[in-house]
């Protein structure tokens, strides 16, 4: 699926929703704290579960929390420590944009995303 060349916003929110889970995937993408920045030659990544990630803005502006999980469906991310109150008492965890967050420390587990880091860290220090 080709994204729209159309600037208007129902065009691009159709085929934001519309999109295959791994263009998605690049979609729910926040931007990486001056460390890890400086670190890592990048300015953002992916989310993945596991990152800990701070709060940049909304009600919950400043708390930080380790993802917990990350709907691709919906383009949400769900940080430990981020919940609200139903009108039962119960607690539930508030989904939030990535776009909201920053993260603050990477989950490396992953062997690919270390390889995609070590790339990008070689190409800035070739420059």
């Amino acid at each position: 699926m080709k994204q729209p060349t159309s600037s208007q916003p129902r065009k691009q929110r159709v085929w934001a929703r519309d999109a295959p889970l791994h263009k998605k995937q690049k979609m729910v993408v926040s931007s990486l704290s001056a460390e890890l920045r400086k670190k890592y030659g990048r300015r953002s990544l992916p989310v993945r579960k596991g990152d800990v990630v701070k709060v940049l803005s909304g009600s919950f502006k400043g708390v930080s929390g380790q993802v917990t999980r990350v709907e691709l469906k919906t383009l949400k991310v769900y940080v430990a420590g981020v919940t609200v109150k139903k009108s039962d008492n119960t607690d539930v965890e508030r989904p939030l944009r990535s776009s909201q967050l920053q993260i603050t420390e990477l989950e490396l587990d992953d062997a690919q995303r270390r390889e995609m880091l070590e790339r990008t860290m070689k190409t800035e220090n070739a420059q």
